[in-house]
C-alpha cells in the first residue's frame, strides 16, 4: 500500500508533467479550478488548486473533503502512482470503477484531453 508521502510525490510528479505539457493537453491543463484526490486506503484527501498548468497542493486533510471541489478524484494510492507512473491507463481504470471523475460536464469534456 502506497504512504501518504508516495502519494504526494505522485501528485508533484502528475503537477509537473502537466506543467511540461503542450497543444491540447496544455489548453486543458490550464483550467483554474479547485481540486481534491482522496486516496480512499488510506482515508486522507489532499486539496489544492489547478492554475496554470499545474496542481497545487495546498492542504493534506484526514477522511473525505470537507469542501466540494470543483474536480474530485478518488482512489487508492497505488493506482494514483501507478497512473502517474504510466503502469494503469486512467480511462481504463476509470470505466472499471478503480478510479472516480466528478467534475462539471464542461470542466470534463476539457478534462479529456489530459487522459
Amino acid at each position: 500500500m502506497a504512504t501518504i508521502e508516495e502519494c504526494r510525490s505522485a501528485l508533484d510528479k502528475l503537477s509537473e508533467n502537466m506543467g511540461h505539457s503542450e497543444g491540447d493537453v496544455r489548453a486543458a491543463a490550464a483550467l483554474d479550478r479547485s481540486v481534491s484526490c482522496h486516496i480512499t486506503d488510506l482515508d486522507v484527501t489532499f486539496t489544492g488548486r489547478m492554475t496554470g498548468g499545474r496542481i497545487e497542493v495546498r492542504d493534506t486533510v484526514q477522511g473525505p473533503p470537507a469542501d466540494k471541489a470543483q474536480i474530485r478524484l478518488a482512489m487508492t494510492g497505488d493506482d494514483l502512482v501507478a497512473l502517474v507512473d504510466g503502469e494503469l491507463h486512467f480511462a481504463k481504470a476509470w470505466g472499471s470503477g478503480r478510479v472516480r471523475l466528478e467534475a462539471g460536464l464542461m470542466d470534463l469534456f476539457r478534462l479529456r484531453k489530459l487522459l
